[in-house]
């Protein structure tokens, strides 16, 4: 860690040798230091704040669309510097991650699964990165490297972007080369040994070729004590790079090449015990009697006691990097834009998947491997009547996982009937092993357009179209082996009766299979917006889309003989009807802003978690639920009295449920009792269970119904170390209704509301001197950030608890 902090201090000592050249205040003529640094993702000054979301320059309040902005420095100030922080400014943004391949991002309730991870499926929120698009989740957990600013789209998108997405994108767009010398340092120090340092650096190397680097280190301990390694662990640990080369080939053709590469390796990921809710296993196979039949005892049944004794190495190594060629063409009357980009994804982890202490798995890890090619081609025009984008898009991925999971010697106790003799024989299932062998080969491509018609300078029409064409080609291959009652290892087979063999399959059973996709579907949106007057506009929007079908690449369910049910092994398209009507409004002499939208969203064939009691072995895959449907209200306000003080609140209601879902998994307290139509009550363990539940109408996880998001800040002018300055004391906060953490709502799966608030006072001058004190959770809020049922059914509930009161100091600097 501290060969990285060197290297930070070694770019910002760069920055400082250039910088004494020329010095360069960066930020627009009109904004003032304050504004610089005001978290109010939709500011007073929205009329100022530009925008890229229909791929051109527009103000935010022009654009027919619900999308809020965020600045390099409100992401600062706020300490949201990666998109798990950014919810806590977005309200209808979900994001829950229990290590950086199980993350899942959602808006307004939807996009992907929650806590599901499948190689084979697309993700519904898109992820770009000046314009390229990231179809791994996690790069959602990487720090944000020199950013200009943040773009949240909501909503539908896919006749202006490469990918298609239905539940919305994150528009991130770092700082360009400059032709003028420039360079920032940043460096934060915390408790809980928190250390992060920041440094970027600017400046021509020719009259037409100028350079940008960029770095950033974050280093902190874990929030949870692992009693059985003397470890802290859930650390972070960071190391990302960012390069740019900017080409003025001629007055009209600019090339930009960048790279960039991204290292976390912390402690991590640990989901510790959270409580104990009964099934309908039988009572003698529950966790209380399991633990005592082993003489067991967890370090603390209070998970904000933040105690855990997993004895399984843990990991969590995400190494995630490419780079990309843009040329931007002024050619005719509009620009012509090639994006063409090359990345990868290196995934190494090590988990501790039984959730306790004892040696029950003791290893379960899904490595990954991907590399993603995407070229992009866009044309756009803007006129006086008639503006348009129409553009080209491929892609192609391979992936290539290779997953292990281990058992240990309290596998035997834990996993098998305690009516079965081989319970009591450790040396049944110790060492049995499925070693996974998962591929896919993705291809995509599509074109798109869209155009807007200006009928009055007041009434605006505006179709798009995408034509889009996917296909996958997967495999899934899992070969068990383990010891055969004479001693001798073994693969385990469906046609041996050893008794030992036959144990071992019933806990991991080997399959292979070979599953292909493809389609073509066409997508199109239509929106029309009247501004009523300068400052008012309304707006409506109706959209077609869909979400890619895909591949099972986590197994499917296998038949008696156990040969795997190929009809289950692909999951048909996501199809998606969406109508949003919106007023963005400005007023007080553009002094305050105020947008509300209504939303409805309809989805057929949606991709869910599922068990099929036609099934004679049931096990989870992906398929489609019928149909689910979000709904809502969102509204933004801010407002600039003066230059002294601004304000934000920015509020969400989101209804989303299961319209039709008739053969989803049950919650715990009704599973694990076997096949049957007879269940005991809930929370009584009983002898059967249903092998599916309707949960029709129940709400999707991880969507609170109302979540807020508010801040203020006051500052007070003090000319100090020279130029205009002024000492400030902001505060921002969040809160979130409960929701669901289970796939199936259950009685014991509900993660409580909860409120966040953060302090910080400091000092800032127009020179870029910026020196602060913050406080994140001041009230030290207890906190969950998600809730885990755990392997077989045996009532224990994991948990991860959220961060405690953080504070600490923090040093900004321009050269």
């Amino acid at each position: 860690m501290i060969a990285r902090f060197l290297l930070l201090a070694g770019v910002a000592g760069a920055s400082i040798i250039v910088s004494s050249a020329q010095a360069q205040d960066t930020a627009p003529a009109e904004t003032t230091a304050s504004a610089q640094n005001d978290p109010g993702a939709e500011t007073a000054a929205a009329a100022a704040i530009v925008v890229t979301a229909r791929r051109r320059v527009e103000a935010l309040q022009d654009v027919p669309l619900a999308v809020s902005v965020l600045n390099a420095d409100a992401i600062a100030q706020t300490g949201s510097y990666n998109i798990g922080r950014l919810q806590q400014l977005q309200p209808t943004l979900q994001f829950y991650s229990t290590n950086p391949r199980n993350s899942s991002i959602n808006i307004r309730g939807i996009g992907a699964p929650l806590g599901l991870t499948n190689d084979g499926i697309e993700q519904g929120v898109g992820i770009y990165v000046d314009q390229v698009y990231y179809n791994r989740v996690a790069a959602a957990t990487l720090d944000f490297v020199d950013i200009e600013q943040i773009e949240v789209l909501r909503g539908p998108q896919g006749t202006l972007y490469g990918k298609n997405t239905t539940a919305g994108a994150i528009n991130i767009t770092t700082r360009a080369p400059s032709f003028s010398y420039e360079g920032k340092a940043e460096i934060s120090v915390g408790n809980l040994g928190f250390k992060q340092a920041k440094a970027t650096v600017s400046g021509p190397i020719t009259d037409r070729l100028a350079i940008r680097i960029g770095a950033s280190v974050t280093d902190r301990d874990g929030t949870i004590y692992n009693v059985a390694t003397n470890q802290k662990v859930n650390s972070q640990d960071f190391l990302g790079i960012r390069g740019a080369l900017l080409w003025k080939a001629t007055d009209n053709l600019n090339i930009t090449l960048s790279g960039d590469y991204n290292l976390q390796n912390p402690n991590c990921c640990a989901q510790i015990y959270a409580g104990y809710g009964p099934t309908q296993r039988a009572a003698n196979r529950q966790y209380p009697a399991l633990t005592a039949a082993l003489g067991y005892a967890v370090p603390s049944t209070n998970i904000y006691d933040r105690l855990t004794d997993l004895d399984a190495q843990l990991k969590a190594r995400n190494e995630i990097g490419g780079a990309a060629i843009r040329a931007e063409w002024d050619l005719g009357p509009g620009t012509l834009t090639s994006v063409s980009a090359y990345r990868y994804w290196d995934w190494q982890p090590s988990n501790d998947r039984d959730f306790t202490g004892l040696d029950i798995t003791t290893k379960s890890q899904n490595p990954t491997q991907q590399k993603q090619w995407t070229q992009e081609l866009r044309y756009a025009q803007s006129g006086e009547t008639l503006d348009f984008v129409a553009g080209a898009f491929g892609f192609y991925q391979k992936i290539h996982t290779t997953g292990q999971q281990v058992q240990g010697t309290d596998a035997s106790k834990w996993l098998l009937a305690p009516s079965s003799a081989l319970s009591n024989n450790p040396a049944v299932l110790n060492g049995l092993t499925a070693d996974n062998d998962i591929r896919m080969k993705n291809w995509s491509a599509a074109l798109f357009g869209q155009l807007t018609w200006h009928v009055t300078d007041r009434l605006d029409l505006q179709p798009g179209l995408r034509l889009n064409y996917d296909k996958k080609d997967g495999s899934y291959d899992s070969v068990v082996t383990g010891t055969a009652s004479n001693g001798t290892h073994q693969l385990v087979t469906f046609t041996s009766t050893d008794p030992w063999i036959v144990a071992q399959r019933g806990v991991l059973a080997p399959q292979s299979f070979n599953a292909k996709f493809s389609d073509w579907n066409l997508s199109y949106d239509f929106t029309a917006s009247y501004k009523v007057t300068d400052d008012v506009m309304t707006y409506a929007t109706y959209s077609r889309a869909f979400k890619s079908g895909g591949i099972n690449l986590n197994g499917v369910p296998l038949d008696a003989n156990g040969n795997p049910q190929l009809g289950v092994a692909t999951v048909k398209p996501e199809k998606v009807n969406h109508f949003e009507v919106g007023l963005k409004t400005q007023f007080w002499d553009k002094k305050a802003t105020f947008n509300l939208t209504g939303f409805w969203t309809g989805i057929d064939n949606y991709q869910a978690i599922v068990n099929n009691g036609q099934n004679s072995v049931l096990r989870g895959y992906l398929a489609n639920a019928d149909k689910v449907r979000t709904r809502g209200v969102e509204a933004d306000f801010s407002i600039r009295p003066s230059e002294r003080v601004n304000a934000y609140a920015n509020g969400a209601y989101t209804d989303a449920t299961y319209r039709k879902f008739t053969n989803a998994p049950c919650p715990p307290e009704l599973s694990g009792g076997g096949s049957g139509a007879v269940i005991g009550a809930p929370g009584v363990p009983g002898t059967n269970s249903p092998a599916t539940c309707d949960i029709s109408g129940q709400w999707l996880p991880g969507v609170s119904k109302w979540s807020l998001s508010y801040g203020v800040e006051f500052n007070v002018p003090t000319p100090l170390f020279g130029g205009d300055g002024q000492f400030y004391i902001g505060w921002d906060g969040s809160y979130r209704s409960k929701f669901s953490s289970n796939a199936s709502r259950s009685i014991y799966m509900d993660v409580k509301g909860y409120t966040l608030n953060n302090l910080r006072i400091g000092f800032r001058n127009s020179d870029g001197l910026n020196i602060y004190g913050w406080v994140r959770n001041i009230f030290d809020k207890n906190y969950l950030e998600l809730l885990a049922t755990t392997p077989s059914n045996t009532g224990l509930i994991a948990g991860q608890p959220g961060d405690p009161r953080t504070y600490g100091l923090t040093i900004k600097a321009d050269f």
